[in-house]
């Protein structure tokens, strides 16, 4: 198949709203790829490069050279001189990764060039989110959407399960299976403005457990080999040294356990989330980091407990076999009540202790991994939102040189794009202000008004607000109030951050 192809089906993609048209389209592209081209489509066309990182800036991508007039490019070509440029190491790999870039960009039509531009430059925003492309994939391969969303689970890479639905069907698709050692997308878990609420939704006896302000962990052991991975499945195995000596000195050798790593003070009340993740961030001197800031860590669910995948069983049926498999001091404390008076105290009682809320879970649903499972309900003090840094203005008095002003937008589903909800400046610290000046002007997409600087919309920040109302001032006719930064959440993917439904259910 030629990238031209791919450059059409992605304008043809962008130019449509209704989500079938998108998946319509994909589909049709999916359906006419070889088995050795599936990943590489459908990588590209998600925005995303099988390589993942190439080492090339926004420097090597300018002045590039005039385009063909005439489409010959196939995807295997295109794909092969990127792993090129990947391979490129030591002195002179700028120089020489930019020569194979322009070589590449050589080889290509105007539109390809545009195409590939973006993709690069993780610019490829036209709807062809995991959703879509889930649905575009099952349509493709004649295969129901719950068994590519079920091996997308325990495979955690779209392209790969594409691949395999494309090229196999149904029975390639449940060849997946949980593996220790490769990490699942963690399940996610939707918000509420009260326990009493969150226990009205779920319905019957719930859990209510502690949510803590740590890092989220999964922790994978096979034998003797532990390894630990992050909610954005990053490795972090030798900078938590006594995660892995805690999971190693568990009965199980076989185990796929979920959890938080935190920091605690001497008289147990949590450090705030910055200690916690400065230390799990920190790779120099880490025997010296646990001695000054040692972490604990606590497990709240259960993925595979003495070779047996839990997955797909209740959440009580996966606390049991945590509880069995765990010590009681390694399990995060909680509450099963189907009271809301007993829950509400509870509530009180987390936040007294200083910690982030509770999670109010139902005991019947499965792991929804990667997904904001309905069976999960996260309740906070104060109502927060993970939200998407949309573009950002240059501030005055005080603020005058450094960018201030968030313009915040929450994810929508449908069309893969982000609405704008409103701005703040509240609650940014002189040293959040240097950062983020540094951090958006390399995130900036272009040419400035002078006033409002555009960004890719790759950042994460957790905003505190009142409430939300009724404006017309904004596209999802709706604003927060009194919004403010908490902090940053460079631990979550902007794939995670709420959605435009979560905000309209909070709405006054």
């Amino acid at each position: 198949m030629l990238l031209i192809d791919l450059a059409r089906t992605s304008a043809a993609v962008a130019a449509g709203s209704a989500r079938l048209a998108k998946v319509g389209h994909l589909a049709e592209l999916l359906g006419r790829v070889t088995p050795d081209e599936a990943e590489i489509a459908i990588a590209y066309l998600s925005g995303e490069l099988p390589q993942r990182h190439i080492g090339v800036g926004w420097a090597g991508l300018q002045d590039p050279p005039d385009p063909r007039l005439a489409a010959t490019a196939t995807l295997r070509q295109v794909n092969d001189l990127l792993d090129r440029v990947k391979a490129q190491s030591g002195p002179g790999s700028q120089a020489a990764r930019k020569v194979l870039i322009t070589e590449l960009f050589g080889a290509l039509t105007r539109q390809e060039q545009t195409f590939l531009f973006r993709l690069l430059r993780s610019e490829l925003r036209q709807g062809a989110l995991d959703g879509v492309m889930v649905e575009a994939i099952a349509k493709a391969a004649a295969v129901p959407v719950a068994e590519v969303r079920r091996a997308l689970t325990l495979r955690g890479w779209l392209p790969a399960v594409g691949a395999a639905a494309l090229s196999g069907g149904i029975e390639e698709l449940r060849a997946f299976h949980l593996e220790v050692g490769r990490p699942v997308s963690p399940m996610l878990a939707q918000s509420a403005t009260s326990v009493a609420a969150a226990m009205g939704k779920l319905g019957g006896p719930v859990a209510i457990e502690w949510k803590l302000d740590g890092v989220r962990v999964q922790a994978h052991r096979s034998g003797d080999a532990v390894r630990v991975f992050t909610r954005t499945l990053d490795d972090i195995t030798a900078q938590v040294p006594e995660l892995v000596e805690a999971v190693r000195a568990l009965p199980s050798d076989d185990l796929v356990l979920d959890g938080e790593v935190i920091a605690l003070r001497p008289d147990g009340s949590p450090e705030p989330f910055q200690i916690t993740s400065g230390r799990v961030s920190s790779r120099i001197d880490v025997t010296g980091a646990r001695e000054k800031t040692p972490l604990r860590v606590f497990f709240f669910d259960a993925l595979r407990v003495d070779g047996a995948d839990l997955l797909e069983l209740p959440g009580e049926t996966r606390h049991s076999a945590l509880v069995a498999a765990v010590p009681p001091e390694l399990v995060t404390p909680r509450l099963v009540t189907d009271d809301v008076t007993h829950g509400e105290a509870f509530f009180k009682e987390v936040v007294r202790s200083g910690h982030e809320g509770v999670v109010v879970k139902s005991l019947h649903t499965p792991y929804a991994a990667g997904r904001r499972g309905a069976g999960w309900i996260k309740v906070k003090p104060r109502h927060t939102l993970d939200l998407v840094v949309l573009a950002v203005e240059w501030g005055s008095g005080r603020r005058e040189g450094r960018l201030s002003n968030l313009h915040l937008g929450a994810r929508d589903p449908q069309s893969g794009e982000f609405v704008m909800l409103g701005k703040t400046f509240k609650g940014l610290t002189d040293e959040l202000l240097a950062w983020q000046t540094e951090r958006f002007l390399e995130l900036a997409e272009g040419p400035t008004d002078g006033w409002t600087v555009v960004v890719r919309p790759e950042l994460v920040v957790e905003i505190a607000f009142d409430g939300v109302q009724q404006s017309s001032r904004y596209p999802g006719g709706m604003a927060l109030r009194f919004a403010r930064v908490i902090r940053y959440r460079p631990d979550k993917s902007t794939a995670e951050a709420d959605t435009v439904e979560t905000v309209r259910s909070l709405m006054l």
